[in-house]
């Protein structure tokens, strides 16, 4: 909804907006465009009578803001319909759909397209370092899109990307997740069918030729040519590191091209993103030589393994992980990037699917690797909740408070540490605050 905000924004037009919680980096986006933020969603901020509501799913029924709007009969949209009827139309839209890499491959193909001067649009949910906003309207034809299956609206309960009519679409896996709305993976599989039906026959999706549960919905059907990708060998889209320490990637195309690369990101499942981005842009006529040279120059995106500090070699990071897969393949990656150093995680379980205990049984798993954990343990989590995590033993460290967690961790953490704090929400400012107290107590 803030990169929303910010098209409306460059399209001209005022615009102000609400939310329960604003913080870093979106709020700095917004302040830096000159977008008013009201904090809280009671009514006053309708008394400007806009000209149009556009309405986030996180709002419902009951919430003084939406019984306002209606009650004053203000017309009103969802973001994914304003967004298609006022930015995408008549535009080469490639979306980027899945359950994990969706802002980092969406970021990658954008900047691809950026580098081969292709100056696209585009609306991401994080904020690609290589251009400090999460949206932008675009000088040509082409929008990537990060189109997410969360659903639309209070009013309208399909999933987001159906309305954005890709004619490239990027599929890059596919897992059970958002328990508060799909109750399992059929539920998610149909939402994901209902997309392919949009996508036009003379375009493309580039799929993740070894994911299970993408061949399932392959097999329901499909309107468009295909091509996989992998890091294996049966895929025509394949790639592979160069060395051990992952700074050297090669790819190779279905027509047998290749191209080799440094770059300054590591990790298997970023290596797929990537591989899944260069697809992607040969859609739109950038070479495979071309789109892994762009990638030598890809800085990351905020929030995905982003090393905000380092105090007295103590390495911290902000990481958006937050489901048990993602989770564990942070930590992985990690432990093959710094061979020799501790592992430390922060974890902030706050996304509903946490919530309703569907991940209990597999986030203990995904947190074995590393060699200490703490972990925030919000209001609402199920009964279970800390038996079910019992299997990290003494490496494990569970707290209801923000301020006794960073105390905790500022006095275990050792130089040479890596210092991972996994949300999808501020994490109560957590990683902050530990990076002032060490700047304190050991710089």
């Amino acid at each position: 909804m803030g990169g929303v905000a910010a098209l409306a924004r460059a399209a001209g037009h005022e615009v102000t907006g609400c939310d329960r919680n604003v913080y870093p980096p979106m709020s700095t986006q917004l302040k830096s465009l000159g977008i008013e933020i009201h904090e809280g969603v009671d009514a006053r901020q309708l008394d400007i009578n806009p000209d149009c509501v556009v309405v986030g799913n996180v709002m419902s029924r009951g919430v003084e803001v939406v019984e306002a709007m209606l009650d004053r009969n203000m017309p009103y949209k969802s973001g994914p319909a304003w967004l298609a009827e006022n930015v995408l139309n008549d535009r080469h839209v490639l979306a980027v759909a899945g359950t994990h890499g969706k802002t980092t491959t969406a970021s990658m193909l954008a900047w691809i397209l950026e580098d081969a001067g292709h100056a696209p649009g585009f609306l991401i949910g994080g904020i690609p370092a290589n251009f400090g906003t999460s949206a932008r309207f675009g000088d040509s034809e082409y929008f990537v899109v990060e189109a997410d299956e969360y659903d639309t609206a209070f009013f309208d309960k399909r999933a987001k990307f159906v309305h954005y009519r890709p004619r490239t679409l990027v599929l890059n896996n596919l897992e059970y997740d958002h328990a508060d709305i799909y109750k399992d993976l059929d539920a998610i599989l149909w939402q994901f069918h209902q997309l392919l039906r949009t996508v036009p026959g003379k375009g493309r999706i580039v799929v993740n030729g070894v994911d299970e549960n993408l061949k399932v919905l392959l097999s329901q059907g499909c309107w468009t040519p295909t091509e996989t990708f992998s890091t294996g060998d049966d895929s025509d889209w394949t790639a592979r590191f160069g060395d051990k320490v992952e700074r050297h990637i090669g790819m190779r195309g279905p027509g047998g091209q290749a191209a080799e690369t440094r770059w300054r990101i590591g990790g298997t499942y970023n290596l797929e993103n990537a591989l899944a981005a260069v697809a992607a842009a040969a859609s739109a006529g950038v070479s495979l030589e071309q789109a892994v040279d762009s990638m030598s120059r890809f800085d990351g995106v905020k929030r995905r393994m982003e090393r905000t500090a380092t105090v007295a070699n103590i390495a911290i990071y902000d990481d958006f992980a937050h489901h048990p897969t993602a989770i564990a393949k942070s930590i992985r990656s990690m432990r093959r990037r710094y061979p020799g150093h501790r592992i430390v995680v922060a974890v902030e379980p706050r996304s509903n699917t946490m919530k309703l205990g569907v991940h209990s049984e597999t986030l203990a798993d995904a947190l074995q690797d590393a060699d200490l954990v703490w972990m925030y343990r919000p209001d609402g989590m199920p009964g279970d909740f800390e038996s079910s995590l019992e299997s990290l033993g003494k490496k494990l460290r569970l707290y209801d408070d923000y301020d006794r967690l960073v105390n905790d961790m500022s006095t275990r953490v050792l130089g040479g540490d890596q210092v991972i704090f996994m949300s999808n929400g501020g994490f109560g400012s957590a990683r902050q605050t530990l990076t002032a107290l060490l700047q304190r107590t050991r710089a």
